[in-house]
Parts: structure tokens; sequence; C-alpha cells
């Protein structure tokens, strides 16, 4: 396989440096309010899926209704964010997020109206009307999410380019660090929210509630003074990477592909465990803890996410992706060792150490192999990747499980983060790094 080297810019615009710490720094970079502001506005997202799931499943009684509108929701996003991604390019992230703002709070209302309207009580089949009603309405709410963790990533690196060269690199992986921290949190707290909310009040509140949440807080994300380093008129220049790279005026599609790749690997690992493991407590405890126990993974994460902020610059993306990813394919193993939730438990906090610094590091890649004008555009078809491995992962290791037991299942999740190793491998080969 070719190698491609990827030069350094020389024209990229420097400011006086800013001090402090490696997280201080982004809040003088983009105000203080902008990292909250961020992590709440991307909650309605987390809560879409599992609410849309919720609700359907307890109005029409019928899990497999449920499951088919879950899904709608998930293609959609998977179909969408791309396509939002470079509309923000093209267009601006400003109007594009303002008008989503607006039409996926009326479509998340239309699904929960249409629920409670036209699906059954005493159940619906796939076949109905009014049901497939439901699930075009649940895959425009996929198509029409805003995509506010890829466009939060490409304003970090935009901003990142008013500080000196040699500090653009450590502003960016800092600013990566918190964005997949800030997924995992909201990943956690949302399917959290909806579980809490469906059972104290209503299946309809927390669809009711991430619709207002997307209203008010993508919209005020949408006009936050960052937007103006990612107008459709900045100028295309050279993004400047940490680990020695710099992207091409010109997209590489080869190039985009294999953290995309990487990212659809990491879904399939995302789905499938998530799935085998709703399997495994269904026979050791009850399947309502599964939720709680993914969580735990999720957490642990989180918290190593932060952590490659401050690793050092001479440990390059691709080979943080292969050494990260080479530790998680050998922990997957340990999923097939629990025959209890307490030693599941363990094996979950364990799992999760790996997984945030593989999602930074493969981000941090698709952030240097493409050049800045289409930077919204390989953000969001990273989201997607997830989105899509998500479902794929889900669907093969469901049937797994249901035809031969949680342990076959978890063999899904073992094959994803082998490939995740793998594609780490290709990285390094097609990536390599400048001369000093």
């Amino acid at each position: 396989m070719k190698a491609v080297v990827i030069t350094p810019s020389t024209n990229t615009p420097t400011a006086p440096a800013v001090k402090g710490g490696r997280y201080s720094v982004l809040p003088r970079l983009a105000g203080a309010s902008y990292i909250p502001l961020g992590l709440f506005a991307r909650v309605p997202l987390a809560m879409q899926t599992i609410g849309v799931l919720t609700m359907v499943t307890a109005v029409s009684t019928s899990y497999a209704v449920g499951g088919f509108a879950a899904g709608a929701v998930g293609v959609g996003a998977a179909i969408g964010a791309p396509v939002i991604g470079f509309l923000a390019d093209r267009l601006g992230q400003k109007r594009v997020l303002l008008v989503l703002a607006v039409v996926n709070a009326l479509l998340l209302a239309a699904v929960v109206l249409l629920s409670y309207t036209v699906l059954s009580t005493n159940g619906a089949g796939m076949g109905d009307g009014g049901t497939l009603a439901v699930m075009v309405a649940a895959l425009l709410v996929g198509t029409t999410s805003p995509q506010v963790g890829p466009l939060s990533r490409v304003r970090w690196m935009a901003l990142s380019k008013r500080l000196p060269a040699k500090e653009q690199g450590p502003a960016v992986d800092t600013a990566l660090s918190l964005e997949g921290t800030a997924d995992e949190v909201t990943f956690v707290l949302g399917p959290a929210l909806v579980g809490l909310l469906a059972s104290l009040v209503a299946p309809w509140l927390p669809l009711a509630i991430a619709a207002v949440m997307t209203a008010v807080l993508v919209s005020l994300f949408a006009v936050h003074r960052t937007v103006e380093v990612v107008g459709p008129r900045v100028a295309a220049s050279s993004m400047v990477g940490n680990a020695g790279y710099v992207a091409k005026e010109k997209p590489n599609w080869f190039l985009v592909a294999v953290p995309v790749a990487g990212m659809l690997a990491m879904g399939t690992f995302f789905g499938s465990s998530q799935t085998a493991l709703t399997a495994f407590t269904g026979v050791h405890g009850s399947v309502d803890q599964a939720g709680l126990m993914y969580a735990i993974m999720g957490l642990s994460s989180a918290f190593t996410a932060l952590s490659v902020a401050y690793w050092p610059k001479k440990f390059s993306y691709p080979w943080r992706w292969v050494a990260i990813a080479g530790l998680m394919a050998a922990a997957t193993v340990m999923f097939l060792v629990p025959t209890s939730l307490g030693q599941m438990a363990w094996v979950l906090l364990l799992m999760g150490l790996p997984v945030g610094p593989v999602m930074v590091s493969i981000f941090s890649v698709g952030s240097v192999v493409a050049p800045q004008q289409w930077m919204g555009t390989v953000m969001t078809a990273l989201s997607s990747g997830i989105v899509a491995g998500t479902a794929l992962g889900s669907a093969v290791s469901g049937s797994l499980a249901q035809s031969i037991g949680y342990s076959a299942a978890f063999v899904v999740p073992i094959a994803a983060a082998t490939a995740l190793f793998v594609l780490g491998m290709v990285s390094v080969v097609v990536l390599r790094p400048r001369k000093s």
C-alpha cells in the first residue's frame, strides 16, 4: 500500500500564546459559556433513540414496533449526519443549525402525537398505515438531528488556529479529549434521563423535553460567537495537527475512509456489546439492569478520554490508535469470563478505559486528513459511522444471542475491537509523520 506524505502548511496565522493549564486554555479561546452549552445541547440527541424506543413500545405494546422505530432514528441519523456536515461546510453552521433546531423539535413532537394518535394500545402491526407514519417520522427525526458534537469539534479546530503554531496541536488534543468526554457523559446521561422521566411520569415526557431542549439549546449553540470562525467564507487553509500531519487542500477520500471505517468498527463494538450485555443481564439478573451496567463502561471511558490531552506530542495519532485498540482487543476477551453481574461490572469498568482514548485518537486522525473547508463533512461522517456501526453490531449480536446465547453475542465486540486494531495499523501505513 502506497504511503501518503502530508506536508506542513507554512501559512498558519499566529496569535499571542494563551497561558494556563491545558484545559484552562479552552474557555479562553471559546468563552466560558461554550463548554457547558456544547455539553447540554447534545443531550437531546442522546435521548432520541432510547426515548422513541421506550415511548413507542409502551404505546403500541410491541417490542418489534418500538425496535423498528428506534432503528429508524438510527438509520436516519446515519444518512443525515454527513449531509448536515456538508451543508454546514457550504452554507455555514449558523443557518443550518437554526433550521434544524426548529425542524427536529417539531418532528419529535410529531412522533409523540402520531404515536398516541395512531398506534393502538392493543398492538400494532408493521403493515399498519399509522405505524408506518410513525416510522417515517422517526426516520426524519434521525435525519434532522443537529450534529452538535461533530460541529463543535470543527469550531475547536478553527479556534486553535488563533494560537502560535506550536500550541495548536496541544490545543486540538485537549479540545478533542473534552469532546470525547462530553459524548460519553451525554450518552450515559441521556438514557438515564429517559428511564427516570418515563418511569416516574409518562413515556412521552422525555421526547417532549428533548424537543424543547433542541429548540432552545441548539439555537443558542448556533448563534454562539464561536460560529463566526467556521463561516462558509473562512479561508481554506490547512489545519495543523499535533502528531506531525497537516491536511491537504483537496480531500483524499481514501484517507478519510480509514477513520470512518474505524468509527464503523467502534459503533459495531458499542451496539454489539450493549446487546450482548442485555442478553447477559437477562440470564443473570434482569434486562432492566443492562442500561446501568453499560453506563459503567461509559463512565470509565469518559475519565480516560480526558487524559489524552496530556499524552506526549511524539505519540502520534495513528500509533495511539494502534496501541490503545490493541489493548482494547485483548481486553474484550474478558467479556467471556463473568458469570455474575458483579463480575461483569468489573469487566465493564476495565473495558471502558481504552474506549475513550481510541475514539479521541480516531477523531484526531480525521481532523488531520480533511481540509478545513471539508471538516464539517468529515466530522459528521465519523459520527455517522458510529451510528451505522451501532445498528450493525446490535443486529448481528442480537441474532447470535437469540439463536445461540450471550457468549456467542460477545464474539461480535471482540471481532469489532480486533478490526479497530487492524484499521489502526492501516492508518500508520497510509500516514507518515513529517520529518522535523
